[in-house]
């Protein structure tokens, strides 16, 4: 296939999460002449002063859900210059799902992402990394905080105590609980928000990448989304697994392997099961 002429990667980052969390993957992708984009959600702030200031007061979480995320990214999506590739972890990669399902990116890779409705596979590990906030429908209203030892079963099972005390004070921040409960029961609800077109055939090339040792999203997660986005479309779908790698894949060791995997396909982007 031919190489897709765009400039500019769009950046979506998931729950517990903020844009700083790719700041590594920012400076990787300008070095090879992008521009990158990376939007948080709505109340959201750039860098460092965005995760305090969300510690401090994560008020403006509280009552996010997936449709006002949704709505804020096309809108910042579509004022770019350029149609982007779009890119995503965690539930980030539910927004490009749904984002390349409305017709927006050449291009699009969900990197250990949450189902949207449809996709049943729910392994015992992703119950029991988001527990802490779906037990109680309480949070639904709330932005609920995840502890250092949520975060180390969560994100970075395959790094030291102290090595996940780095990764957490660093980036680490409330979750907007609707959002959580939205995907998590999507399947029990009619007109869910995160509804997915599995059968659009106009949706551009989607790549779906997954960590063979994720506990909050294993690959039965994403490779159940493969195949059933490979079935019914006859749009570009692939599907890569990285054995070994935790959810925290976008930064523990040998984050560029993804990285440069991640942005290669979707310049050439090719079908099926990717060696």
């Amino acid at each position: 296939m031919a190489h897709l002429a765009t400039d500019t990667v769009v950046l979506i980052h998931g729950l517990w999460m903020t844009p700083l969390a790719w700041e590594h993957w920012v400076k990787r992708y300008e070095q090879r002449g992008f521009k990158v984009v990376t939007p948080g959600y709505p109340g959201v702030e750039q860098g460092i002063a965005g995760v305090e200031a969300l510690r401090r007061d994560p008020s403006a979480l509280a009552n996010l859900g997936v449709r006002e995320v949704f709505d804020h990214l096309a809108d910042v999506i579509s004022k770019l210059e350029a149609k982007p590739i779009i890119m995503g972890h965690s539930f980030g990669g539910t927004f490009v799902q749904l984002l390349l399902d409305a017709g927006f990116g050449t291009a699009g890779v969900s990197i250990d992402g949450a189902a949207v409705k449809g996709v049943l596979a729910l392994p015992f590990s992703e119950i029991r990394a988001t527990f802490p906030v779906l037990h109680n429908p309480a949070n639904l209203h709330r932005a609920v905080p995840i502890t250092e030892e949520e975060f180390h079963y969560a994100f970075t099972n395959n790094l030291s105590e102290e090595e996940t005390k780095a990764v957490y004070d660093r980036y680490a921040v409330p979750v907007p609980a609707r959002i959580l409960f939205q995907g998590g029961f999507a399947n029990f609800t009619p007109h869910a928000s995160t509804t997915y077109n599995f059968a659009n055939d106009d949706r551009a090339p989607l790549l779906f990448i997954a960590g063979g040792n994720d506990h909050i999203l294993p690959p039965a997660v994403q490779h159940e989304n493969f195949e059933k986005n490979a079935k019914h479309s006859e749009a570009i779908t692939a599907y890569k697994l990285f054995p070994g790698r935790s959810h925290y894949t976008c930064g523990e060791a040998g984050w560029e392997d993804v990285a440069d995997f991640a942005l290669n396909w979707a310049l050439v982007p090719s079908a099926g099961e990717l060696d």
